[in-house]
């Protein structure tokens, strides 16, 4: 029997050698080689396709269902988000358009109570402050400081919830990170100020009620609790 060599051989082998290329020489080897069944002559069959699971097609027949159901909507959605950016542009744009916005009622109302808040707030702030100044004017300029530093603390828990922690010294919460930055400065010089007092052996002066008093009136205004 011929082997593959041969073959190739007799293919590639000048037309002078004609008993390399005698069909009486090659046919027969070349059907045996054949007829063995160690060349292969044609591609494997392919793998058939996984079969797709019953779950992916019955999400997929869901998926199909709900856009034929949702076509007729499409398009008013779609006018619909024009319209609100429309509207979102004219108001960024177009100071008139602005103006009248703000001055809807519901708008009104909600600015109202805000300012309101904020009214209620410097009352407090306010009648605090009378209350430590008649400290100080009678003398008694650390119980003033300290009244300071109890009410600061207070103003951080309400705007900062969950920032004051039991046990927290004032040094530990005027390092917090998330106070902002004209805040933790206001309520640090209050609480060095008391710390100096009670553990530096010095005592509050005016000088020193002055600072103090100063600093609790930064931290009141609704400013130095914005973020930098």
């Amino acid at each position: 029997m011929m082997s593959p060599l041969v073959l190739a051989a007799a293919a590639a082998a000048p037309v002078g050698e004609g008993w390399l290329i005698d069909p009486e020489l090659v046919d027969p080897g070349y059907s045996q080689t054949i007829a063995g069944g160690t060349i292969q002559t044609s591609l494997p069959a392919p793998p058939p396709a996984p079969e797709t699971p019953e779950w992916l097609r019955s999400l997929f027949a869901a998926l199909r269902d709900f856009l034929e159901w949702a076509q007729p909507a499409y398009k008013p959605l779609l006018w619909l988000a024009i319209a609100a950016l429309a509207l979102v542009l004219l108001y960024h744009f177009v100071p008139a358009f602005t103006r009248w916005v703000d001055s809807l009622p519901l708008l009104r109302r909600k600015g109202a109570e805000a300012e309101e808040e904020g009214v209620v707030e410097a009352g407090a702030a306010r009648a605090l402050l009378a209350e430590a100044d008649a400290l100080a004017a009678a003398g008694r300029f650390a119980e003033a400081v300290h009244l300071l530093l109890y009410r600061s603390i207070e103003d951080i828990d309400t705007r900062r919830p969950g920032l004051v922690r039991p046990a927290m010294t004032s040094r530990e919460l005027a390092e917090a990170r998330d106070l902002p930055a004209t805040a933790r400065g206001a309520f640090s010089r209050i609480a060095r100020a008391v710390e100096i007092s009670l553990f530096g052996g010095r005592a509050i002066d005016a000088e020193a009620w002055t600072g103090c008093r100063s600093a609790y009136a930064e931290l009141t205004v609704p400013k130095s609790w914005a973020r930098a």
